[in-house]
């Protein structure tokens, strides 16, 4: 309803625009306002992250900047060419981006006088910010990071997305600032000193957090976080955020007679969210898990096959899936992918992780993430990507769907209390016995958690604990609302870390990754409604299971069960047992000072004998921290 009629008959026209959109990359840049720009350190940080782009290069420097550009030809592939200037040559910019609404603001500066010299979105950019200044930022639909140096005003100006799908980390120290797509590229400047943040690593190590701070793992290398954008000048940084998503608290919608309308409104939302996402000159393909977000994206794309040539034209004549599987059947999820196969006639590619594999690619991997992260389910992404790489140069992914629709068991919980504490009691009653084959394990889990926490203090150092303990921070501490907790996973815990592994797997083979359910104006809408639209009658997802009616197989609209691209984490730590428990028993380890070795070591014994299942994701956590630090402090960071 909202889209539809502006999309009919335009598409052709529109993709005939699209042909100057950005691509994929990567951006360092260094400010100096007391000294030369370092050329040689300039492109040894390109170079870093070369393999983000390794079609072609680029260079802007003058007295007090230069940037550096690596670029992934995705659109535009004869004139995409970064740095790209004004018409003065006094701004001067490079993006790693899509501007997705490029083309109807190139029409408005146009007017406006605007002189343009590419068909690129990069370029746009550039003149949107000539015009509109800081606000610029506020007018982009996209995933982007960006820098823009102004001669004029001796400024450069650095804006991130949103959600933060493309990243953006800087050094600062007295009136020189670093900045780069990776920390990797930051690194390579040698006056950086490298120092774990013993504050991250607690929060990573005792309560699973990633991403939630502008810190990182390395003392003094930060973030600009989604939805800020940093000016540096003489005086200094100033950052600001631009965007804020607002929060509809409502349990109950005001006015039931728009149930259908929603509903519409959504898919179209959804559907234009996707289409947008097939503009490529390159292969499009698309992860397929199983799950009810990426099913939906595979059968939309189908619809566009059979109603939009221009789709055609980028995807073929079948869509390409790509899949992670398993032996183990209670992860393995082909009984779901094999339904979406079979529904829309798409090519399959399936990838099998192992332990073996993951072993022998562990010091790769966590280079590629340049911090550690959670568990082995980022391996099964990265198999993923690799494979996709041999097809495809883009690919769509479910990401964002959980968060935005309340699609993980837990946020139950929290709706179960906020109605609770609303005496909402019949309602209460009604939805935890229609969800109860989805809470019983919750409540389960939920008795035995303090437990948990309480038993996994004891395998670290005790000064360590006591250093940061009451200090950290906690990701559930007051989350006594459902809409509350969705708003802070999109925008502050599960979504960062998310996008970050993505990025950094797609990236390290040279694949964009698209994410459909973030488009802005879909998690706007979202946001916008009361939260019976995420859970309602015991379901989950509820509005987008209404809106997928007829649109993807019934068995997995109607599914009930989560996996969440999980991996047989618990077999694969008893599989690597003798590999793991020498990392835990040396020497380098125990002399980190964060760990009880002794504790581990015994701790890690009575689980390798099938004990104490629950210990396994803070043994990965431990394993993936030792690795990062053999990789980035015990050895040279030149793995590319």
């Amino acid at each position: 309803m909202i889209f539809r009629g502006i999309w009919e008959g335009a598409f052709i026209f529109i993709v005939k625009a699209l042909r100057g959109q950005s691509n994929m990359c990567g951006i360092a840049g260094i400010v100096d306002f007391a000294s030369e720009i370092d050329e040689g350190l300039l492109k040894r940080m390109t170079e870093a992250i070369k393999h983000r782009g390794p079609d072609d290069e680029g260079y802007f420097i003058d007295k007090e900047v230069g940037l550096g550009h690596r670029r992934l030809s995705i659109i535009d592939l004869k004139t995409g060419h970064q740095p790209i200037h004004n018409e003065d040559e006094s701004i001067w910019i490079v993006c790693n981006g899509e501007i997705y609404n490029f083309n109807e603001l190139r029409e408005n500066l146009e007017k406006n006088g605007h002189k343009f010299f590419t068909r690129s979105d990069t370029e746009v950019i550039v003149h949107a910010y000539e015009e509109w200044g800081e606000d610029s930022v506020k007018r982009f639909n996209g995933m982007f990071a960006f820098a823009i140096w102004d001669s004029n005003k001796k400024q450069l100006f650095l804006a991130r997305d949103r959600f933060g799908i493309k990243p953006l980390y800087y050094y600062f120290n007295d009136n020189k600032l670093l900045f780069g797509s990776e920390i990797k590229a930051i690194l390579q400047d040698e006056a950086v000193k490298k120092v774990p943040n013993d504050a991250i690593i607690y929060e990573y190590l005792v309560y699973d957090l990633v991403e939630h701070r502008e810190e990182t793992f390395f003392t003094g290398i930060k973030k600009l976080m989604p939805a800020h954008y940093m000016i540096v000048d003489k005086n200094g940084i100033r950052i600001k955020r631009y965007w804020e998503l607002k929060i509809n608290e409502e349990l109950d919608a005001t006015d039931n007679n728009k149930e259908k309308t929603h509903t519409k409104d959504f898919y179209e939302l959804l559907e234009d969210s996707i289409r947008l996402r097939l503009i490529s000159e390159v292969p499009v393909g698309t992860c397929l898990s199983g799950g009810l977000d990426s099913s939906s994206i595979v059968c939309i794309i189908n619809r566009l096959l059979f109603s939009e040539a221009k789709a055609r034209e980028v995807i073929g004549e079948k869509q390409k899936t790509f899949s992670a599987c398993y032996e183990d059947k209670k992860i393995d999820e082909r009984r779901y992918i094999e339904d979406v196969i079979k529904f829309t006639n798409a090519e399959k590619n399936y990838v099998y992780p192992s332990a073996k594999s993951l072993w022998r690619e562990i010091k790769k991997l966590i280079y590629y993430q340049d911090e550690p992260f959670g568990g082995p389910s980022v391996y099964a992404q990265w198999n993923v990507m690799r494979t996709a790489s041999e097809k495809v140069r883009v690919v769509l992914d479910g990401q964002g769907g959980d968060e935005l629709l309340a699609g993980y068991t837990p946020y139950y919980g929290i709706y179960f209390f906020e109605l609770w504490e609303k005496r909402k009691l019949l309602r209460l009653l009604k939805e935890f016995i229609f969800s109860l084959d989805l809470t019983l394990p919750l409540v389960t889990e939920y008795l035995f958690w303090s437990k948990k926490k309480s038993d996994t203090k004891r395998l670290f150092n005790s000064m360590f604990i006591s250093k940061y303990e009451g200090k950290a921070e906690s990701r559930f501490r007051g989350q006594r609302k459902l809409a509350i907790s969705l708003y802070t996973d999109m925008t502050k815990y599960s979504i960062p870390h998310l996008l970050r592994y993505e990025d950094r797997n797609s990236m390290a083979f040279s694949i964009e990754a698209r994410v459909p359910f973030l488009d802005h104006r879909l998690v706007e809408y979202v946001f916008s409604l009361p939260v019976t639209w995420r859970i309602r009658n015991g379901w989950t997802k509820y509005i987008l299971r209404e809106a997928l009616k007829g649109v993807i197989p019934e068995k997995i609209r109607k599914r009930r069960s989560k996996i969440g691209f999980a991996t047989p984490e618990v077999e694969w730590l008893r599989e690597l047992k003798d590999e793991i428990r020498a990392v835990f028993a040396s020497e380098k380890f125990k002399a980190r000072g964060y760990f009880n070795q002794e504790e581990i070591l015994n701790k890690f014994d009575a689980f390798c004998e099938g004990k104490q299942d629950d210990f396994a994701s803070l043994f990965w956590r431990v394993l993936n921290l030792e690795i990062w630090f053999e990789v980035f402090f015990d050895e040279e960071v030149n793995k590319t």
